[in-house]
């Protein structure tokens, strides 16, 4: 299964850094990014979480909530979380098959060895909870500020 621009987006709850639950629909009336990342505290993962966390003021001024989603453990995103001073969402797919729902599950190749993987993949969804713009094999450069001109309306995603 994937999602597709113009359908609503997959409703999911899942455990977030802090305690609690992060459930999209819950969070209708805004727009949400919700974006799939391979590992926390890796480089490109890294560079990305600092780019939306830089970004959090233009985002928060369309009103839109950002979500990064791994299949990392809840205390390893808190560790992240708390090393690099990220104040948006991150939650964990790890025992959920989020990750698998939105299309971002896919078989990757490294050094001739073939393995499953997240696909680093970004969801714009509206306030309606329809799926508005959709990002795959994501090359972090440039990335937050095409999600942002998206968010804002000022580009196609």
């Amino acid at each position: 299964m994937s999602v597709e621009i113009g359908k609503p987006a997959p409703d999911f709850t899942l455990p977030k850094a802090g305690g609690g639950t992060v459930t999209l629909s819950a969070l209708r009336g805004r727009k949400v990014i919700v974006y799939f990342y391979p590992k926390a505290d890796t480089s490109g993962c890294t560079k990305e979480a600092c780019g939306f966390n830089d970004a959090l003021p233009e985002f928060e001024g369309v009103d839109a909530e950002i979500i990064g989603i791994s299949k990392d453990p809840v205390p390893a995103l808190n560790k992240f979380a708390a090393k690099y001073g990220l104040t948006f969402t991150l939650a964990s797919a790890k025992d959920d098959d989020t990750v698998e729902r939105y299309g971002a599950w896919v078989e990757k190749s490294m050094y001739g060895r073939k393995y499953m993987g997240i696909d680093r993949s970004t969801v714009l969804v509206d306030e309606q909870g329809i799926v508005r713009g959709l990002w795959r094999g994501v090359r972090v450069p440039g990335h937050v500020e095409a999600v942002l001109a998206a968010a804002q309306g000022k580009a196609a995603a």
